[in-house]
């Protein structure tokens, strides 16, 4: 299968290229800039340019190709909602361009926009039509009925591995700013998680045999405490680990304070059976012992 595939040279999309060619598929690759095209070039993946808000060159690639996976975001936090806007146009020019060709596209959500509180499933909507990505979820499952073979692969918000740059070390950083560790309360409350490679093996399973209109949930760990997440940075930096109140949480983390209060543990029974899933990589917390985290 010749596949489209958008942030193909992102920390969870290079990984994807890597197992699509690994199971015998081409790779179509999106890329913004020269030098990730020039990246993905040197990685013998064929390449086409464009960005996000070029819809053509979105169509243009879809329409190339004998299914599409969708992991492009732009990871502007103070832009935030103009972005979550642009990732909606995308997907709706993917289903567009690929109504009625029966054709599979897989597109990103995440965990954090479902149930909090108690493990979130597969079958659980979002919390709001108003969260981030729901309007894109919604295109895509309403898709099946137009002929697009359509899945949402709803990641853990900590996708961890050699070369994060998400949640977790973003968290490591504002305690060595900081001087110590710390987590809200208690810190009962659960992420989530998952492997970059684990990760990377769904999206393709999902490519493959994902039934359309399906909701995916990649998790490998249903609910890791937040506050053992706290502990292990402190461990690893050598800083003091503390309690926070919610006030001072919002000092303290920023724009993260939304986040890390959030319990949000979540199931991927469904995905695992389903598709015959099944987590082979590092835990969180031993990754984040052994892939550089704290070098």
């Amino acid at each position: 299968m010749r596949v489209f595939l958008t942030g193909a040279t992102g920390f969870i999309g290079s990984a994807i290229v890597k197992e699509l060619e690994r199971a015998g598929h081409q790779v179509l690759g999106f890329a913004r800039s020269d030098a990730s095209a020039a990246a993905l070039k040197a990685a013998g993946v064929e390449v086409h340019r464009g960005a996000l808000d070029d819809l053509d060159s979105l169509k243009r690639g879809a329409l190339a190709c004998d299914g599409v996976i969708h992991t492009a975001f732009i990871h502007d936090w103070s832009q935030f909602v103009a972005n979550v806007e642009t990732d909606r146009r995308a997907v709706e020019t993917l289903v567009g361009a690929l109504q009625g060709s029966g054709k599979p596209l897989v597109i990103t959500s995440g965990t954090m926009m479902v149930a909090h509180g108690r493990p979130a499933t597969e079958q659980d909507a979002p919390m709001s039509v108003e969260v981030p990505r729901a309007a894109s979820e919604a295109m895509v499952l309403a898709a099946a009925g137009h002929g697009v073979r359509g899945s949402v692969v709803r990641l853990a918000p900590t996708v961890h591995g050699t070369g994060d740059h998400g949640f977790v070390p973003r968290l490591i950083n504002i305690a060595r700013e900081k001087g110590f560790s710390a987590y809200v309360g208690d810190g009962v409350n659960r992420w989530p998680a998952i492997h970059r490679l684990d990760a990377a093996r769904l999206f393709r399973l999902a490519l493959e045999r994902a039934e359309p209109g399906t909701r995916l949930h990649g998790v490998a760990e249903e609910g890791v405490p937040f506050r053992a997440i706290a502990q292990a940075i402190g461990e690893g930096l050598g800083v003091p680990v503390r309690s926070l109140t919610g006030d001072e949480a919002s000092a303290h983390f920023d724009f993260m304070a939304r986040f890390v209060a959030t319990d949000n543990p979540t199931s991927s029974a469904v995905t695992r059976s389903s598709l015959g899933w099944q987590p082979q990589e590092a835990e969180l917390l031993i990754d984040m012992r052994n892939s550089g985290y704290f070098g």
